[in-house]
């Protein structure tokens, strides 16, 4: 077979598990936000209420504001699409499958630190395409990757190929309708044309294997697209199965990581480890975490974690995602000038956190 002939084969079998993701909010969440800020859009003659009725809707009314891509991972409804396609808890869900049919979908669970988000439908007795989901640990440079993904139903059907270009890869990107940015972690980079319309779709091996989510474009920049590893989202959907819910442990403390160059603007006592900070009046330690149990405060500097160092590229999730909910952890940490050590067990994280 050849290598065109392989593709082909791979698009063959990955499409029938593809679904389109459509987001609706009622009107009036929207208006409660100043949408559709009418003073900043040219009306061209026409009123508020005709704009309002030429905006694009979903099948039950609803003001149809984005979406996305996502893919079947088993035949009683369950899908795997990014968090930050279905980030907005009150949203209406629609999935569209590649035969026509719409369902009404469930968000059962949101990954607080990976952008990966488990979806269920009820097929009602109808025939879902699963894909079949890939060992992320076996990736290769340089193997070869499709990239699949439908936009809002318009442009479906929509495939690239290439390569994987980089491993473990790190980033900043913007995950919510709010401008909210999270450093996605341990990254596939490929250079598959990732867009608006491949985005929470599969990334598949040549045996049509998902192997990642397809999650992040850098604009700017051309042939460089990231996605989640599979095993990360195999590991969500285990839990979501077995519990209801995505089971994470959970230190309790929002930081900076420090660099060098942040060492000389915040004046930190050395360049590497997670300052402990709020952001937008947040808490910096979250009340009954057990960072807060432990005594850990605002201002102190996480170094090490059971003897990891906690840098740019091993961040606090990095360490504690080794360990399991209950696990006693020893922290090194700096208050002020004066290096100290505490010991604590490890809480489970939720959404609202």
């Amino acid at each position: 077979m050849t290598h065109e002939e392989q593709i082909i084969s791979v698009v063959q079998k990955t499409l029938p598990g593809v679904v389109s993701i459509m987001v609706g909010k009622d009107l009036a969440a929207l208006e409660a936000k100043g949408f559709p800020f009418f003073g900043e859009l040219p009306l061209d003659g026409l009123s508020e209420e005709e704009i309002v009725e030429n905006l694009p809707k979903t099948d039950s009314g609803k003001i149809r504001t984005g979406g996305g891509s996502g893919f079947i991972v088993d035949p009683a409804g369950f899908i795997l699409t990014n968090k930050h396609v279905v980030v907005d808890p009150d949203a209406e869900y629609t999935v569209s499958t590649p035969d026509e049919e719409k369902y009404s979908a469930k968000v059962l669970a949101r990954d607080p630190i990976n952008d990966v988000a488990v979806l269920k439908i009820d097929p009602s007795g109808r025939d879902l395409t699963a894909l079949k989901l890939g060992d992320s640990t076996k990736i290769l440079l340089g193997q070869s990757v499709v990239a699949v993904g439908n936009a809002l139903g318009e442009f479906k059907n929509t495939v690239s190929t290439g390569i994987v270009s980089g491993l473990s890869r790190y980033i900043t990107a913007v995950t919510d309708m709010e401008g909210h940015a999270e450093r996605l972690r341990g990254l596939i980079q490929t250079d598959a044309a990732i867009n608006p319309g491949n985005s929470g779709g599969p990334l598949v091996n040549l045996k049509a294997e998902v192997i990642g989510i397809n999650s992040a474009v850098v604009f700017g920049a051309q042939n460089i697209g990231f996605a989640i590893p599979i095993n990360k989202a195999k590991s969500d959907l285990e839990d979501v199965k077995k519990f209801g819910r995505i089971k994470k442990p959970f230190l309790g403390v929002r930081y900076v990581l420090l660099t060098k160059s942040l060492q000389s603007k915040l004046h930190s006592p050395c360049d590497y480890g997670a300052l402990v900070l709020a952001e937008s009046g947040g808490q910096a330690v979250i009340q009954g975490s057990a960072a807060e149990k432990a005594g850990i405060r605002e201002r102190d500097i996480i170094l090490e974690i059971n003897g990891a160092s906690i840098n740019e590229k091993n961040s606090i999730e990095d360490v504690i995602e080794k360990f399991a909910i209950g696990d006693r952890l020893k922290l090194k940490f700096i208050r002020g000038t004066a290096e100290q050590e505490c010991e604590l067990a490890l809480g489970e994280r939720n959404e609202a956190k």
